[in-house]
């Protein structure tokens, strides 16, 4: 319908003397409903140019619009409002039309083409396999699999990576707390004091115990005496990250690549770096730095430190530099909120090293907290006080954990309110819309049973309630909104939406029955169901949610 009045506005424009011929009509939904289906504010935007007043334009436009102009099979009005923008609303004609195309797409409907034969690469979680999934990680797989759906379902060939940092001081931590467990529990056996005490620095979770443990029943003794943390390192790598994968398989993430920040070293990927950034790079203080104040920076960043090792920024570009070479036509990464001062060096490093970032998203989020009986629950990684990923599975389910952090925009910070998550109400907003594809689903079964059916061909022109007009208006608005979400990258929205259908549904509910209208009303009414139940299920698919039949 856009597409229609964009063509029908820039023909109108087009022989009003003074208008410009580039003119590009705006048209958006009115927040408040009653004011029509779409409106225009060209009027005001074509006021300078006819000097003319805005309401006048507008009056003008109406009036050229209303003589043979509109195809009335699409739009039953066009007014003048407020001063001077122009409301239009939808002809029942279009809109049953819309609804048996719908019925016709059935579970295709809102999927497009727009970017077939287009790759995108989304990396997100990218965990460092130092312990279980925590909840901050969670809201990272959330979002990054969501946003891939939602690339998926707009054409776009997508693969899902993990990268992983299996290198540098936390890996040395890891191994070394792993190594000093794996001793006291053999010095338990002889009373003898543990040959390596535990580090300062390292991680205290009862999963290190277990590493350990299972270390002594394979191996025995025999690792107290090997030369080095690699060992135990691996064990604890291999391990945690068997676990990862588990609890993403547990959420619905299933990943297509795995990349691990040991390879760069191994190909040499760190010293091409280095090589390539040599007109940008300097020593002091023994260590490497890029200069990063000739680029828009207050100071200049350390690559290299004094003992020779990098920091996260190096390998971090090396990694980007690979993605590029795999030549996506989209690349995003999504980070937490402790990235924001590190990524936009590595965009540095590679504007000057003549990539085109505008095809490299970073999407940063804000951090959970764990809110229980409207107290917030204080949380340490290293020092194993934390909610693990699993421990929210178990407690409030896969469905309304992949909402509950969907629900805010990734940039706001998310208050994880458990005592709602385990609401089993329709004051749970998961369950609301569960609840409406369910009671559908009885509906359809309900209205069978008494002798009705329906099919994809059915005639819709018997509908024209209020109620029923209402819902079609949201159904068919799918395909457009799944779009411009996609594009802004903002599944919360896609919530947004489908709670408008729902409520939308649950006030059609109340006001049309089914059972007991004559035929071809009732059977009219089982289809504009039939259509509610696929834009749910297929909202519901996008956010990785379940469709239940029965609740």
């Amino acid at each position: 319908m856009k597409e229609y009045l964009d063509a029908v506005l820039r023909r109108v424009v087009a022989a009003m003397d003074g208008a410009p011929a580039d003119f590009a009509p705006e048209l958006t939904v009115p927040a408040d409903r009653s004011h029509g289906d779409l409106a225009t504010n060209s009027a005001f935007r074509l006021a300078r140019y006819l000097r003319k007043n805005p309401r006048e334009i507008a009056r003008d436009m109406v009036c050229r619009l209303s003589d043979g102009v509109l195809d009335p099979e699409r739009i039953a009005s066009c007014e003048v409002a407020g001063a001077g923008f122009i409301n239009f609303r939808f002809a029942a004609t279009y809109l049953h039309r819309k609804l048996e195309e719908l019925l016709q797409e059935g579970e295709a409907f809102g999927r497009s083409g727009a970017h077939a034969g287009k790759t995108a690469l989304v990396e997100f979680v990218s965990a460092n396999p130092t312990g279980p999934l925590t909840i901050g990680h969670g809201r990272n797989a959330v979002l990054g699999d969501t946003i891939a759906n939602l690339l998926e379902w707009t054409g776009f060939d997508v693969t899902r990576e993990y990268y992983f940092n299996d290198a540098g001081r936390q890996m040395r931590a890891l191994g070394a707390s792993v190594r000093a467990r794996y001793a006291e529990i053999l010095a338990d056996r002889t009373g003898e004091e543990p040959r390596y005490p535990f580090p300062e620095d390292g991680y205290e979770g009862s999963y290190i115990i277990d590493i350990a443990r299972a270390l002594v029943q394979g191996r025995g003794s025999e690792l107290l005496t090997a030369s080095g943390l690699a060992p135990f390192a691996a064990a604890a790598e291999e391990a945690i990250f068997a676990d990862i994968k588990k609890t993403l398989k547990r959420l619905g993430v299933g990943m297509d690549t795995y990349f691990n920040e040991r390879s760069l070293y191994k190909g040499g990927a760190i010293d091409n770096v280095l090589q390539a950034l040599d007109d940008y790079l300097y020593r002091r203080d023994d260590a490497v730095w890029f200069r990063t104040s000739a680029l828009g920076k207050d100071s200049d960043t350390v690559l290299v430190k004094n003992t020779g090792e990098p920091t996260y920024r190096l390998p971090d570009i090396a990694y980007h530099l690979d993605k590029y070479a795999r030549d996506y036509d989209v690349m995003i990464d999504v980070f937490g909120a402790d990235h924001i001062a590190t990524y936009p060096d590595i965009m540095r490093a590679l504007s000057v090293l003549g990539y085109d970032t505008q095809r490299l998203e970073v999407i940063i989020y804000q951090f959970v907290t764990l809110v229980r009986g409207g107290r917030e629950v204080k949380m340490s990684t290293r020092k194993a006080r934390f909610v693990t990923l699993d421990e929210l599975l178990d407690e409030v389910g896969e469905d309304v954990t992949r909402y509950f952090f969907l629900m805010r925009s990734a940039g706001r910070h998310l208050e994880f309110d458990m005592d709602l998550a385990r609401e089993a109400s329709d004051k749970n907003p998961v369950f609301y819309f569960q609840y409406a594809h369910a009671r559908i689903c009885s509906i359809l079964k309900k209205a069978r049973e008494v002798g009705f059916e329906f099919s994809s061909q059915c005639d819709a022109s018997s509908l024209g309630a209020e109620p029923e007009l209402q819902l079609i208006k949201e159904l068919v608005r799918f395909p457009e909104a799944l779009a411009r979400i996609a594009a802004a990258r903002e599944p919360h929205r896609l919530g947004t939406y489908l709670r408008g259908v729902a409520e939308a549904f649950t006030r059609f509910y109340h006001e049309c029955r089914i059972i007991g209208e004559e035929r071809d009303l009732a059977t009219a009414r089982m289809a504009l169901s039939q259509a509610t139940r696929i834009v749910l299920r297929n909202g519901l698919a996008v956010l990785g949610l379940s469709a239940p039949e029965q609740m």
